[in-house]
């Protein structure tokens, strides 16, 4: 059996080996290499492989099929799982939410409307006050597995909405992955909409969303109006669902001490307590995008097409989903991204590690010579020179 080291070895020679080209090869070294760097700030000028112009043609207009990539990738994550599943008792939890990856400089083929019907309208839109790209991103937890395995682009008005595309990404979840499992689909109160749990329900998965607090009864009451008149694990019926669900509340700390009433329901019938637990996991896929951005560089973005936009996040992606793996591989007490980056950077990427230290040594060669010391890198005699001098 592959050991998760070996299968991360595997996938990343798979991705090298779909480049056409030795230079595209080293072009998806370097950025993945600037990915595990995990700086918050990934830019392509930050590498010392390959320079930022090479990078940018590589994402913009060579072209490598992404398609390709990403189906090499979920091939690996699902035999990875196969290989290291968990318990059957575990249950799948399919984490559904929408984050903004916010930007405020000019995007001349992003956020410019035009007037002509061939040119597709732009993606870098306002949604809730907040200016960039709008993804709707599918987070699998498998045990102890965290799997970003698909996402959706907002374009705004007039195209699919948020709920829509999560709908969409739930159909894209292979049968061999939750075969003979129990699947429980979370979302926020964005989510807790009756074409979203229509969708979880036909798949006889176990739908727990966030609900506002104004949504009708069919009795004509509001779910806020069951607050202090009713125990939490409360099975109701709301308008335009023909099937009952469990309602719990509880109360979420705000910035300055406040709190806020918030409301769960669920399409099984879980006790209230149990069903406030599964409500606050759902904010695994927060930290998930707080890591995401502020470690692996995904807000970071600066091509020119949608085509550079789509691949850098899926690069980014591929760079956490590395790291993780060799979180599982090192098994560390505590999860440190920075300590599972550098390890991936060196069993994965070793070129780039290697050119990295050569950068820093060339740097620091005044420093030594103060000291009265010469750095000197010389290498060794081939295999067969050394099987040579023992005879």
């Amino acid at each position: 059996m592959q050991t998760i080291l070996q299968h991360a070895q595997e996938l990343v020679y798979t991705l090298r080996e779909l480049m056409p080209s030795v230079y595209q090869k080293a072009s998806l070294n370097a950025l993945l290499g600037l990915f595990l760097e995990t700086q918050g700030h990934a830019l392509p000028q930050h590498t010392p492989v390959k320079s930022a112009s090479s990078l940018s043609r590589f994402l913009n207009r060579y072209g490598w099929s992404t398609r390709q990539v990403i189906r090499a990738v979920r091939q690996a994550i699902v035999g990875q799982i196969a290989k290291h599943p968990p318990h059957p008792s575990v249950p799948i939890r399919l984490l559904v939410d929408l984050t903004t990856l916010e930007k405020s400089g000019k995007f001349k083929h992003l956020s410019t409307p035009t007037d002509s019907a061939h040119e597709p309208d732009p993606w870098v839109r306002i949604l809730n006050a907040k200016r960039g790209l709008h993804v709707v991103i599918l987070y699998l937890v498998v045990g102890e597995w965290r799997v970003p395995w698909s996402f959706r682009v907002w374009r705004g008005k007039g195209y699919p909405s948020p709920v829509q595309l999560a709908c969409k990404l739930l159909a894209t979840v292979p049968k061999r992955l939750v075969q003979g499992r129990c699947v429980i689909v979370q979302g926020d109160t964005e989510f807790g909409t009756v074409e979203f749990l229509n969708a979880v329900r036909k798949r006889s998965w176990r739908g727990v969303v966030g609900m506002r607090a104004n949504r009708t009864l069919k009795d004509g009451r509001s779910i806020k109006d069951l607050y202090r008149q009713a125990k939490r694990g409360l099975q109701v019926r709301l308008t335009d669902i023909d099937y009952p669900v469990t309602l719990s509340w509880f109360w979420l700390k705000r910035a300055e001490g406040k709190r806020e009433l918030r409301f769960v329901v669920s399409t099984y019938p879980y006790s209230g307590t149990y069903l406030i637990r599964l409500g606050r996991k759902r904010w695994a896929i927060e930290g998930f995008f707080k890591t995401a951005k502020h470690q692996f560089g995904l807000h970071c973005f600066g091509q020119g097409t949608k085509l550079g936009v789509y691949r850098w996040l899926i690069l980014s992606l591929i760079a956490y989903l590395l790291a993780h793996w060799m979180d599982r591989w090192a098994w560390f007490p505590d999860l440190d991204w920075k300590v599972s980056c550098q390890i991936a950077r060196k069993k994965l990427v070793p070129s780039v590690y290697w050119f990295a230290l050569l950068n820093y040594l060339q740097n620091s060669a005044d420093i030594a010579a103060q000291f009265g010391f010469e750095i000197g890198i010389h290498s060794l005699p081939d295999w067969a020179y050394q099987e040579w001098c023992k005879i």
